[in-house]
């Protein structure tokens, strides 16, 4: 080894320490089944409540046929990029059915929603034009935005006053086209968007709106159709980008769906788009399956619905403290100083007697606001989720005696 990379070996072991030191090192856990509310991992077997396979179809054998077929039919890849040699008949057929699914006139697909929001502001924003971003906004929005030369604008999270003083803002710094950009749900809270709000502002200050429904989709609205569905507000809500890989299969890809004109577009100009191979034929026979699943899947949602709210109600009469709301994304709080070791703890212990759950702390989450992210699914039975009650019970005990 040369100096020079010794020294940025010792460099780049040095800012693991720090990340170490600091309790944000991600370590990854090995998983030996396929993702399920049952899985087995390095520990053993355990329940697992941390994964966004919030319809239970991540191993459903409906799904897992269509990808097989999908690989017999159209073999492993398209070794391309769909506009020199890489679009197949099934491609263009799942961006309908995403675009009939949320409502709207037609969708492009991308290799993750990462990569929808990395590419759709940029094409869409010049240096003239502002974008208006609510502040918990997803890691991908951001920076999507980054990417983007317009004018940038950040409202507190879901406050309406705020983000009207930054639509006054950007009007008054001459912005020609405006853009507010929300997740549907916030991921670290299971809040929703107040979209009746953001779009009444939108039809005041003339501005577009741009949802992100990776954690709705599937979940709420009218047959899973998402947030904008839920809302009422789905012809004014104008874009739309999501996850093939949560509810809706839970494997990967993401999409954009919008107007005909705003998709045909961003075939031409989106970089993630336009520089990537498309998305595996196998990944797009399974979505299809997975989407028709979805779409008839209110017994999967009155299920999601049942459990989310059984965890509240014993968790709530077990002492524990929750955000408020009913998405299937819970928030376990644990504030204050000593909140981050006991999120902490508790999770690990919890592991330990095989339930899988997952603690965050600053600077994920806001300092003093640490949480365990519980995620409820339609896989999980109502004896799963009183383990999984059970368990934080014992947990928070055996943790506040050794504390």
């Amino acid at each position: 080894m040369d100096s020079v990379m010794f020294t940025f070996a010792e460099d780049i072991a040095g800012e693991l320490d720090q990340i170490r030191a600091g309790g944000l090192y991600k370590a990854e856990r090995p998983i030996t089944t396929p993702q399920a509310a049952h899985i087995a991992t390095d520990l053993g077997e355990c329940l697992n409540f941390c994964a966004n396979n919030y319809l239970g179809l991540a191993d459903h054998p409906d799904i897992i046929g269509a990808a097989k077929n999908g690989l017999d039919e159209f073999g492993y890849g398209t070794a391309s990029v769909r506009f020199i040699c890489g679009t197949q008949v099934i491609h263009r057929e799942l961006e309908a059915s995403i675009a009939s699914f949320v409502g709207k006139e037609d969708a492009i697909l991308f290799a993750s929603c990462f990569d929808a929001n990395g590419g759709v502001f940029e094409v869409l924003l010049g240096q003239d034009d502002a974008v208006v971003s609510d502040a918990l906004n997803h890691a991908s929005i951001i920076d999507g935005i980054r990417l983007c030369k317009a004018q940038r604008y950040r409202y507190r999270n879901s406050d309406m006053a705020d983000l009207r003083a930054q639509l006054e803002a950007a009007r008054a710094n001459g912005a020609g086209r405006i853009l507010i950009a929300t997740d549907g749900v916030f991921s670290m809270d299971g809040y929703f968007a107040k979209l009746p709000e953001i779009c009444d502002l939108a039809d005041q200050f003339g501005a577009l709106v741009l949802v992100d429904d990776s954690h709705a989709t599937g979940i709420v609205g009218e047959h899973g159709a998402g947030t904008p569905s839920m809302f009422g507000v789905q012809d004014r809500v104008d874009i739309v980008t999501g996850t093939l890989g949560k509810a809706l299969g839970g494997a990967s890809g993401g999409y954009v769906a919008g107007p005909r004109l705003v998709i045909e577009l961003l075939k031409q100009r989106a970089r993630p788009y336009l520089f990537s191979n498309a998305v595996a034929p196998s990944i797009v026979t399974g979505s299809l399956q997975a989407l028709e699943l979805a779409r008839s899947g209110d017994h999967l949602r009155r299920r999601v619905d049942r459990n989310t709210s059984l965890f509240r109600r014993l968790m709530s009469e077990a002492g524990f403290t929750l955000l408020p709301g009913n998405h299937p994304i819970v928030a376990v709080m644990f504030p204050g100083d000593d909140g981050a070791r006991q999120a902490s703890e508790i999770a690990s212990a919890m592991l330990n007697r095989g339930v899988y759950v997952t603690g965050f702390s600053y600077p994920v989450v806001p300092l003093g606001e640490a949480r365990i992210r519980v995620q409820l699914s339609a896989a999980h039975s109502e004896d799963d989720v009183r383990e999984c009650v059970q368990a934080f019970i014992a947990c928070r005990e055996e943790v506040n005696e050794v504390g």
